[in-house]
């Protein structure tokens, strides 16, 4: 193990976690900016966006890759609900968005207090039905990843939306630019990365905070940061683990906060998910290429 290039070991239990022998495959290149995968167990296949290309991709086990949407509004991250229907952020609706089974598009968020939101970016869905997900300005700083415009809100929150009545709130309003989010297997925490502008000037860390009533978050505080980039999207596996999307690959944190380990990858990783039939293989985005590896460890996310 630690003579394997592919890992970068930091503490003893990352041996636990990653296989020696498994190796880094590249499912798919020629994307420009890939990102928010997600796993569809019943369907055996991989989705995720390829923003600036205005379009989603699937892959399916056997190697083939196809469209799964375009044009697909710049989606960026995505997930499942509770039904196993689709959960998508769209840069260019600035707007969450839910895909229904017969293959129609419900709207299920598009402002706050009367104003436009900024542009989702990141999205969970709580036991509850409750969806929370992230607006920063990333969709609208130019015309690449979406619409060049001036925000409406006066500032970048984390909101929920309650399943029953459909209504928006912002439960984190102090972040710089909010990304990627996850619970904790029992979901009594909530993991939130602030990627700043891109800057080490300004905050560049995942905070994590305590769930109170499945509503709200309370108790705020630092968990990590990174050595080597920027926190963008991640995912916790069935043990608490942190796996987060870094500049030098995928970075592995204990539920203490301790950097264990790093998987290499040749490209500057946006955003992972765990799936595969036991959620032990790793699919990570990164750039232009999407890739996975089998890991020790399974994802906690459902379904």
């Amino acid at each position: 193990m630690a003579d394997n290039p592919l890992y970068d070991i930091r503490d003893e239990r990352f041996g636990a976690l990653v296989i020696g022998s498994a190796a880094l495959e590249e499912l798919y290149s020629g994307c420009r900016w890939a990102e928010g995968p997600v796993w569809f167990s019943d369907l055996n296949c991989l989705l995720w966006s390829d923003i600036p290309n205005e379009r989603m991709m699937r892959w399916t086990p056997d190697g083939t890759v196809s469209v799964f949407r375009s044009p697909s509004n710049y989606v960026n991250g995505n997930t499942r609900d509770k039904q196993g229907r689709l959960i998508s952020c769209e840069h260019g609706g600035r707007r969450v968005t839910r895909t229904e089974t017969d293959g129609s598009i419900t709207v299920l968020a598009d402002s706050y207090k009367g104003k436009r939101l900024n542009s989702p970016n990141d999205v969970v869905v709580h036991s509850d039905g409750g969806i929370w997900f992230t607006d920063p300005t990333y969709g609208i700083l130019s015309d690449y990843e979406g619409h060049k415009a001036e925000p409406e809100q006066p500032t970048r929150n984390v909101y929920r939306i309650d399943p029953a009545s459909g209504a928006v709130d912002a439960v984190v309003e102090d972040f710089i630019q909010p990304n990627g989010l996850a619970f904790s297997p029992d979901e009594t925490k909530l993991y939130i990365a602030d990627s700043g502008s891109g800057k080490h000037e300004v905050p560049c860390h995942v905070r994590v905070f305590d769930v109170v009533d499945g509503r709200k978050l309370a108790n705020s505080r630092y968990f990590c940061s990174l050595d080597a980039g920027h926190p963008d999207g991640f995912r916790i596996d069935v043990s608490g683990n942190l796996w987060t999307s870094a500049g030098d690959g995928v970075h592995c944190f204990s539920p203490d906060g301790t950097l264990l380990g790093k998987i290499r990858v040749p490209q500057t990783v946006s955003n992972l998910t765990f799936g595969g039939p036991k959620k032990n293989r790793l699919f990570i985005t990164a750039t232009r290429s999407v890739y996975s590896i089998y890991t020790k460890t399974n994802g906690a996310q459902y379904p």
